[in-house]
């Protein structure tokens, strides 16, 4: 590691000395045992040292060949076992393995008792199918794995030799699987690094399984990864490197730098720790951040993603004209305690838990429910209830759907399966549905994660009340869901926790305790990614329910302080806004530089993003003065399209503009995509040009007898916060005045700004 960054493996370089080598065989890098004792390692590289104590036992003793522990691997590691070969759902050519090898016990009949004498041969082991199609000896529709002599078909060939056997039953199993080096930031196309992945197992015993993980690159274009486990540089970028072992998946990153790069590192003073951590990846990066925004683009953007809103006109000229130091920040103090900021985040998780009315009562929520429901949640945003609280109620709580509002949670989804993979990605951001019917191929999440955490929830009570549209929802103390290859049901146990003990205890409440806690760091962490993701447009997981191995955090020291932060909060994710919003980073701009122009994940520059439906459409009547005259089902009057209770009540406009049907709890249903129907809605829709004339805008500005420039920077004003060019004002001016109507000439131009890019993005 030098003092620049860069990394460099330095293995065939190195002195190794040990006090006593009669212990130790040495190949190359590799060391195996010769006798049993003690010694010490001492590696030595230009001046620096580094020891290493080593003990060797057992050197006399041969380990005894394990089908789980060697030959399983070996399935993994020549990719037999994948979704695209034997581990398919229905296998191929015949022969169906495990996806991933997650049923060893299913394997071992298949291989040695499903068809006997055919696939092993144990008088004359090189003859059985198992060895010869992988050599491509015997015709294999998968090509050549594998060579005769190599080490994995030696493994293979040991195995047999010994009689195929099974392993006995307390055969240790892998706890933790861990790779090295954690992070590489490697000089130069060709550069490589050689990984080491070591495997921990119950009985304590560590073993280097390099040769046995399966390895895979992210992102090829920067660094590819070898099946020996060697990184290889090639264009500028960031790559994550993963190796899979046994049910674990562990990845590293790469960081490929251009050979030789000259780089001076910027200025970029911090207003929080928010910027530390975003300049230390910059500069392992090589990127220099945009500058900051200016005060009105401040000003428009703080706005929109705070409460929704434009900046009013005077706002404008009053924040412009301040030479106060402070004042960005007063105007986030300012935003976060109005009435619109809560209507923001109680949307947001509306969607997140699937607000929306079912004509089908016994199945879904009645709309009164729906109301009651939205209004509960409502209740407890305006109320500033920590996340934590509010979390706690929904999964814990017991009652009638309509006197106890929190209990729609349970009544919005009934199936204990769907209700578990719901709040592991809502409350965790964790898509585990894979792990229902085999082990998570991408993650490190089994059947047996799987079906522990549905326990939590199989023993949701309902019954009818009163009122044929409400439900009661409580605790019925029984109720199971056996797991498909032990056909048992399996104890309640946390993901990435332990089991805990809940004997005559309500299962939902230990689960809550737990979960909305600082014993599961996925929680904070994920909340803080929400929350990031909607001032900047993506989060540092993205999608943000979507953490896995797999799609690592672009930044995992920011989100571990981000989740840090909103513990220490007491979950209070006002005062996280606060922390985001004040932040240099959330103030850079959009313009880019040589450096960062094609950086979409680290937030070295601010990226346009398109406003969502509902707020597109509160900007337009806001700036068209025709907010009054919005009517949506079950809300008076002139209400914002952002507090829309039901799911189900939609208009032509936020559809095609991609609001959430709420039907699922997927981030994805939130389109922000521009496609040809919303611009064809926009030009040739009712909305805009009905909006246009209906606020009388026009009318009311001549009517202050105010000249056409006046008339025209007024306009730009309320739409894009900010004055013309002179550029832009000489040439709508020269075009009104050229007009026969002069009010239709201004209605075109009010139009034709309501329909630019500069609108109806936030930048």
């Amino acid at each position: 590691m030098y003092a620049n960054g860069l990394t460099r493996d330095v293995t065939d370089e190195v002195q190794i000395n040990f006090n006593n080598a009669s212990l130790i065989q040495r190949d190359g890098a590799t060391l195996r045992p010769a006798k049993d004792g003690e010694t010490t390692l001492t590696v030595t590289y230009q001046g620096k040292s580094k020891q290493v104590p080593v003990r060797v036992n057992k050197a006399g003793k041969e380990r005894r060949i394990s089908f789980r522990l060697d030959v399983m691997p070996v399935f993994t590691k020549l990719g037999c076992n994948t979704g695209s070969c034997h581990g398919s759902s229905r296998g191929k050519d015949g022969f169906h393995l495990s996806l991933f090898g997650f049923d060893p016990a299913g394997d071992y009949y298949r291989i040695t008792r499903e068809r006997p004498g055919r696939r092993i041969n144990l008088a004359s082991i090189h003859d059985s199918l198992l060895l010869q199609k992988a050599t491509n000896d015997v015709q294999h529709t998968g090509g050549k794995l594998t060579e005769r002599g190599s080490d994995l078909y030696g493994v293979m060939a040991r195995w047999l030799e010994a009689g195929a056997p099974d392993d006995p039953k307390d055969v240790a199993e892998v706890v933790d699987v861990t790779i090295a080096p954690g992070q590489m930031v490697l000089d130069g196309k060709g550069t490589t690094q050689q990984l080491v992945v070591q495997a921990h197992y119950s009985d304590g015993t560590v073993r280097d399984v390099t040769g046995l993980a399966a390895f895979m690159s992210n992102n090829e274009t920067a660094a590819t990864v070898s099946p020996q486990g060697t990184v290889t540089a090639h264009k500028r970028g960031e790559a994550f490197v993963m190796a899979r072992f046994d049910e674990f998946t562990v990845r590293t990153q790469a960081i490929v730098l251009p050979k030789g790069l000259d780089y001076d590192q910027p200025d970029f003073p911090a207003n929080n720790y928010i910027d530390n951590h975003i300049a230390e990846k910059l500069k392992k990066l090589r990127i220099r951040p945009s500058g900051l925004c200016s005060d009105r683009v401040f000003l428009r953007r703080v706005y929109i993603d705070i409460i929704g809103k434009l900046p009013p006109a005077e706002k404008y000229r009053s924040f412009v004209n301040s030479d106060d130091p402070k004042k960005r920040e007063k105007l986030v103090d300012e935003l976060l305690d109005r009435k619109e900021f809560v209507d923001i985040w109680v949307m947001k998780f509306a969607e997140l838990l699937q607000i929306r009315s079912d004509n089908n009562v016994n199945q879904g929520l009645s709309y009164k429910a729906t109301i009651l429901y939205y209004n509960w949640l409502q209740e407890q945003f305006a109320s500033n209830v920590p996340m934590d609280e509010i979390v706690r109620k929904l999964l814990s709580t017991s009652g009638g759907t309509f006197a106890d509002p929190a209990t729609n949670f349970y009544q919005v989804e009934r199936d204990p399966k769907k209700l578990a993979e719901n709040v592991a990605q809502v409350f965790m951001g964790m898509r585990i549905q894979c792990a229902q019917c085999h082990n998570h191929p991408f993650d490190k999440w089994t059947q047996d994660d799987y079906y522990g955490f549905v326990s939590f929830f199989t023993q949701v009570g309902r019954k009818n009340a009163e009122d044929p549209r409400e439900r009661i929802i409580f605790n019925s103390g029984g109720g199971e869901v056996n797991h498909p290859v032990k056909g048992k049901p399996l104890p309640p146990k946390f993901l990435g926790g332990k089991k805990p003990n809940v004997k005559g205890k309500d299962r939902r409440k230990v689960l809550a305790k737990w979960l909305a806690s600082p014993d599961n760091p996925y929680f904070a962490r994920n909340l803080a990614n929400i929350v990031w993701a909607h001032f900047f447009g993506r989060g540092i997981v993205d999608p943000v329910d979507d953490v896995r191995i797999s799609n690592p955090p672009s930044n995992p020291e920011l989100l571990r302080k981000l989740g840090e932060k909103f513990t220490a909060y007491d979950y209070d994710f006002k005062k996280l806004v606060r922390d985001i919003c004040t932040s240099r980073t959330y103030q850079l701009s959009t313009r880019t530089n040589p450096t960062n122009a094609k950086d979409q994940s680290n937030f070295s520059h601010a990226y346009v993003r398109r406003m969502r439906a509902e707020v597109l459409f509160d900007t337009i009547s806001q700036v068209t003065g025709t907010m009054e005259r919005n009517k949506f089902k079950g809300l008076p009057r002139g209400s914002r399209a952002v507090q829309i209770a039901d799911g189900r009540t939609s208009t032509y406009f936020l559809e095609t503009f991609g609001r959430a049907s709420r039907e699922t709890v997927c981030s994805c249903e939130v389109k922000m995509e521009p496609n040809l129907s919303q611009a064809l809605h926009l030009m040739n829709g009712d909305t805009v040009h009905k909006k246009v004339q209906q606020g009388n805008v026009i009318d009311r500005l001549l009517k202050q007898d105010k000249s056409v420039p006046e008339i025209v920077t007024d306009l730009y004003i309320r739409a894009f916060t900010r004055k013309p060019t002179k550029k832009e004002l000489n040439r709508v001016t020269k075009q009104v005045k050229a007009a026969d109507n002069k009010h239709q000439a201004l209605e075109d131009v009010f139009w034709a700004l309501l329909n630019s890019k500069e609108f109806m993005f936030n930048h």
